[in-house]
């Protein structure tokens, strides 16, 4: 094996990266690893990286996309680079809605948390998963109408996230 992994491990991280795909999928991106060309298939499919980099600049393409395509959905407040994220636990990014007494109301401020690993990534990759996070502002459990909403936002949302997976999935195998 070109890729230099232990199978076990190897199989170990396609189950926590593919493990809701069919077989024959995982045998194909087994094949890629194998041949040490999951990197290079990746790197040509989404050869940019996105200039991103500072809190602030994550907040206006937050709210650009959010004004385009979700204006009516409850505003976010706060939009920031998240350090400290378990990718392996499939957390890319958080949103979180933190209520406060104010008076005699009740207020309450949605916040998008995006995993820092996103800073060096392909836009796509960072567009599906800012998308995934605004959709939780309308359906906040991963149903069938939430999947449409990330799918009416960006059409190729399914793709762009499998990809996403085989990334992930691609690092894990070449950090071990």
């Amino acid at each position: 094996m070109s890729s230099g992994v232990e199978p076990a491990l190897l199989e170990r991280q396609l189950r926590a990266y593919l493990g809701a795909y069919s077989e024959s999928v995982q045998a194909q991106v087994r094949g890629l690893l194998r041949e040490g060309r999951l990197g290079e298939h990746l790197a040509r499919k989404y050869p940019g990286q996105h200039a991103i980099q500072s809190d602030a600049a994550l907040y206006d393409y937050v709210q650009g996309i959010k004004q385009a395509q979700l204006r009516s959905a409850p505003p976010v407040h706060k939009v920031l680079w998240q350090n400290k994220m378990d990718v392996i636990q499939n957390v890319l990014g958080l949103h979180t809605s933190v209520s406060r007494v104010q008076g005699s109301r009740l207020k309450a401020k949605a916040e998008i948390r995006i995993a820092s690993l996103f800073k060096t990534t392909a836009p796509e990759f960072l567009e599906m998963v800012v998308v995934h996070e605004l959709a939780h502002l309308r359906e906040r459990a991963h149903n069938k109408a939430f999947y449409q909403l990330c799918e009416h936002l960006l059409p190729d949302y399914h793709q762009i996230e499998f990809d996403l997976r085989l990334l992930l999935l691609q690092r894990a195998v070449a950090g071990a």
